[in-house]
């Protein structure tokens, strides 16, 4: 399934999610990790997560689909991604 913007692979928005969060932590980030428990992410940055994500992939993160889970790593945030793309509202 595709949008009307540009085709992204999987591997390619886990890598600039990846590049995101190295260019705001200053280390490199598996797709597993969980970025909470490590105490490199806030809340607060948690917010900058949702933007960036909205912004980079032209994607409308609402209601459910703001839980702290789906942004926990590297990883999650790209499954979200990737259904939010395809136009999935994971019902």
């Amino acid at each position: 399934m595709t949008d009307s913007t540009t085709e992204l692979t999987v591997d390619a928005i886990e890598q600039r999610i990846g590049e995101f969060l190295e260019a705001k932590t200053k280390r490199t980030w598996e797709p597993d990790v969980d970025l909470f428990a490590s105490g490199a992410v806030t809340s607060l940055f948690a917010m900058e997560l949702v933007v960036f994500v909205e912004g980079a992939f032209g994607v409308a993160v609402e209601g459910p689909d703001l839980a702290i889970d789906n942004f926990r790593t590297v990883k999650s945030m790209t499954v979200l991604v990737t259904r939010l793309r395809a136009g999935g509202d994971g019902a």
